[in-house]
């Protein structure tokens, strides 16, 4: 599947809830190799997306609210066939749009440069700011916070 000619239009997105994540179990293994989607489930607010090309699920997006109206994107990728064709770009404004709606305020999510470097680089390139940097024993790499204020961001569209 490698030089996959699709389009965005090609490409479906569902939201989904807590009791849908065992839609991504088989995908998630295919892009992280493991079995653990997020580590709690009793966060509020749980929000997942799945991109889809014709009904196969080739990405996905799952976060969730923390205090102070923060939503965190935990986890999200795209199987690596699908991958720089814009899909994680537009899970990722999908999401933000959709929990603005919610009422959150900011939007974050931590990455690891060495093991994912391209989703700092959609961070960055989308205006999303560096707030923590810390070295994860567990990763064997940098963990990168990034934040965004949704309220100045969609305000100024």
């Amino acid at each position: 599947m490698q030089g996959l000619d699709i389009s965005l239009d090609d490409i479906d997105i569902n939201r989904y809830g807590r009791s849908d994540v065992y839609r991504v179990k088989e995908i998630n293994r295919i892009i992280f190799g493991e079995d653990r989607i997020i580590n709690q489930y009793h966060h509020p607010d749980i929000v997942l997306l799945i991109a889809s090309y014709n009904k196969l699920p080739v990405g996905y997006k799952i976060g969730y609210g923390r205090p102070g109206r923060v939503f965190y994107s935990a986890k999200g990728g795209i199987i690596p066939a699908f991958r720089r064709k814009g899909i994680a770009k537009k899970l990722l404004n999908l999401m933000m749009y959709e929990v603005y709606q919610m009422d959150y305020k900011v939007f974050s999510y931590d990455t690891f440069p060495n093991k994912h470097r391209g989703m700092i680089i959609l961070g960055l390139n989308e205006g999303f700011k560096i707030s923590d940097a810390k070295w994860n024993e567990y990763y064997q790499d940098y963990q990168i916070h990034l934040e965004k204020d949704l309220v100045k961001h969609f305000e100024s569209i």
